[in-house]
């Protein structure tokens, strides 16, 4: 019994911070992280501003949140191209591709998520570092199946993952991407992909 009223509570407690993420981000995308106050969340929901604060310090605390969501899809997205039976080249290929492409879709299309991205990075947030973190574990197992493979030169699996995605990062970097999407004299997607690919080879 003690078990299914904490469970419950548990619950309650999921709906509920699921709820103010949920009204935050779209806030967030409508009006802008800096115009965006956690009274505006409040009034959305039709609670008081104390009641969001009972399951969020503040609204950096809400902001990391939200950003982190934003982040689980395009793990989601690198996982399964990397998990596709596929050779570790073409798999590293896509990747890249698909972390550009949402980039350009989801951080960039729209100018109120990009803001919400660009202060999370400006910030440095655990959340950033924890993703990189995780995509370059992905990476890294690719790259580890494509030397066993013979696709790639006997290597550090772990340090040629950083060095792949410190060469790529300007395909994924929002910032990065903003300022470079219509320069003419900057490599292409394919040149740096291509070039990178035969550095681990």
């Amino acid at each position: 019994m003690i078990e299914t009223a904490e469970n419950i509570l548990d619950s309650t407690r999921q709906e509920n911070v699921t709820r103010i993420l949920d009204s935050a981000e779209k806030l967030f995308r409508h009006y802008g992280y800096a115009k965006t106050t956690v009274a505006d969340v409040a009034r959305d929901l039709g609670m008081s501003p104390a009641n969001i604060y009972r399951f969020f310090a503040s609204k950096v605390e809400i902001h990391q949140a939200v950003c982190g969501r934003m982040l689980v899809a395009s793990y989601k997205q690198a996982y399964d191209v990397c998990h596709m039976p596929i050779s570790a080249s073409e798999r590293l290929r896509l990747f890249v591709h698909g972390q550009y492409q949402m980039t350009v879709d989801t951080m960039l299309d729209r100018e109120k998520v990009h803001e919400m991205v660009v202060v999370a990075i400006e910030r440095d947030w655990h959340v950033i570092d924890k993703h990189i973190d995780s995509i370059q574990a992905l990476t890294a197992d690719v790259i580890r199946e494509g030397i066993a493979a013979g696709e790639f030169a006997e290597q550090d699996a772990d340090a040629a993952s950083r060095c792949f995605g410190a060469a790529t990062v300007t395909l994924c970097h929002p910032q990065i991407v903003a300022q470079c999407l219509a320069k003419t004299n900057r490599a292409t997607i394919d040149e740096l992909v291509e070039f990178s690919l035969k550095a681990l080879k």
